[in-house]
């Protein structure tokens, strides 16, 4: 009985129905909610299904996963129904050039929801990750496929430490949160998405115009720090972070000139120590 859902009683499985029956909703964003047992990869799942012409609004959510990957392909993986693993599929209106909010926008979503759900202090490392202190709790793919855009969040809730991918990353259940329940989690999760999604697009992707900028730099944990940036080609940029650009660019200010990176010129972006 080991493949039962039950086995676990710290980590019940999600309802489709129940979560299908709160988020999906005549002129909402979200079209369709599936829950899977086990994928490959959310992503991948929804990048077919874009190119299928699936409208906007699909959401796949995996209980396993078992070709999870990070930004440039990096392994990101979890046990069963110990986080919440899932993709939304987005067909935005606004222009391409500000698009590289999308996955800022999603951060911000989960970190918010993160802090009003489990009161967990969740920050923003540009491009793409959670983090509480210098741990990383999530991490966001978002992926371009024709006009559409497939948007990927892998957050820990319940791991504990020994179950940890890598000694840098965290849990919600290890930072204590005052909720770890992955079914008000995900519905709060998707719920901001919502509605940043719906403001930013009503604003043509004017992230000022919709206090996109000024929240997601509000949870910034790289602005305003000296970072060590790896490039491509094993080139380092060392600099003060001093802002986001308007299409979601990070600013890096070293030896007197101003560096405008996005998020796929990027290796990683790190605390720099001198």
């Amino acid at each position: 009985m080991h493949d039962s859902p039950f086995t676990d009683l710290d980590r019940p499985p999600l309802s489709q129905a129940a979560l299908t029956r709160a988020l999906v909703r005549p002129g909402g964003l979200w079209s369709d909610i599936a829950v899977v047992d086990r994928t490959g990869s959310t992503n991948a799942d929804l990048a077919q299904a874009a190119r299928d012409g699936v409208r906007q609004g699909a959401v796949v959510i995996a209980e396993a996963q078992s070709a999870g990957r990070g930004r440039l392909g990096r392994v990101w993986s979890a046990p069963p129904r110990s986080g919440l693993t899932f993709s939304v599929l987005l067909r935005p209106e606004v222009s391409p050039a500000k698009q590289g909010w999308l996955p800022l926008l999603v951060g911000l979503a989960a970190a918010s929801a993160v802090r009003k759900v489990a009161e967990v202090e969740a920050r923003l490392k540009w491009p793409n990750d959670l983090l509480v202190g210098e741990r990383k709790l999530a991490g966001i793919l978002a992926e371009r496929i024709d006009s559409a855009v497939v948007v990927g969040v892998g957050l820990n809730v319940s791991v504990r430490a020994d179950e940890l991918p890598v000694e840098t990353a965290t849990s919600l259940a290890i930072e204590d949160a005052a909720c770890a329940d992955r079914d008000p989690l995900v519905r709060a999760v998707l719920r901001e998405i919502e509605t940043h999604y719906r403001e930013w697009s009503q604003a043509d992707g004017d992230a000022d115009a919709c206090g996109l900028r000024a929240a997601y730099l509000g949870l910034s944990a790289t602005v305003g720090r000296e970072v060590r940036v790896e490039l491509p080609g094993e080139r380092v940029l060392t600099g003060l972070a001093t802002g986001v650009d308007g299409e979601g660019h990070l600013l890096v200010e070293s030896q007197g000139s101003v560096h405008t990176l996005g998020a796929g010129d990027v290796v990683h972006v790190r605390p720099h120590v001198p």
